[in-house]
């Protein structure tokens, strides 16, 4: 079974997560294979919109610690460099294809899995869904964009929030804070996933594109200097007593004692 699930129905192109039994915790392959997907989507004419969900009943609970699969939402910890390079390969395809992005939050997203979907154009949530960055309790900094992308979206204040509190926000909140555009109920999602991306299939491309490249270019130019940040920031934060706490916590799924160091 492929971890990455890819399909094209005429102008849709729709990329699944697909680890459902470990929440799609992320690998650095499976996060390079969705990068590759998305940046040629964003060449074929033929595609006018990406999807990007997860399968079963998580959107992701973030990257895979240690390359082992979770049974509950994890703190969104990263294994190694090479799988922020696959993250930031793969946020950085999202915003530069010149394609609306929907995501389709089924569920949890956690970690850098909320940083996806921070990262799409429009983001669409079952109402029992909720976003997490949780890395503080991995002795860990947000990545994957997070750092621009949040603030860009609900303010520094309740971004820092986010990422110092580690709060679960449920999706309802999310709309009310704008994080993200629209929160429907569990039984409803999947039609309204099809609306959205019916309407975004039919509509003017070329507008979409010179749009999101405005957006681009204003509200989030700084996004590569804090994707650059994060990397260097969580390279060191790798090699810390506090890292090494905080998965062997949620290992023993109890609270982390960190020192500081």
């Amino acid at each position: 079974m492929t971890d990455v699930l890819v399909e094209q129905t005429d102008a849709v192109l729709r990329i699944t997560f697909n680890r459902p039994e470990n929440l799609n915790a992320f690998t650095a392959d499976m996060l390079t294979r969705a990068a590759e997907a998305v940046e040629g989507a964003a060449r074929d004419s033929g595609v006018r919109v990406i999807v990007l969900t997860g399968a079963g009943r998580a959107f992701s609970a973030g990257a895979d610690l240690a390359g082992r699969g979770t049974d509950d939402v994890g703190p969104g910890a990263l294994p190694g460099p090479e799988t922020i390079d696959a993250a930031n390969r793969l946020t950085t395809a999202l915003r530069r294809a010149p394609k609306p992005v929907l995501a389709a939050v089924n569920g949890p997203a956690a970690g850098v899995g909320c940083s996806f979907a921070l990262a799409a154009d429009l983001v669409v949530a079952r109402e029992s869904a909720y976003f997490l960055l949780a890395f503080a309790n991995a002795g860990l900094m947000p990545d994957g964009g997070a750092t621009a992308l949040l603030p860009a979206a609900i303010g520094r204040a309740r971004a820092t929030r986010m990422a110092m509190l580690a709060e679960r926000i449920p999706a309802a909140q999310a709309v009310e804070w704008g994080l993200i555009a629209f929160a429907v109920p569990d039984e409803e999602f999947d039609a309204e996933v099809q609306r959205l991306t019916t309407q975004l299939a039919q509509g003017p491309t070329a507008a979409y594109a010179h749009t999101k490249h405005a957006f681009n270019a204003t509200v989030l130019d700084r996004l590569p200097q804090a994707l650059e940040a994060e990397r260097e920031g969580q390279g060191l934060l790798f090699h810390t007593n506090d890292f090494a706490e905080g998965v062997a916590a949620f290992r023993a799924k109890r609270k982390p004692k960190f020192s500081g160091t």
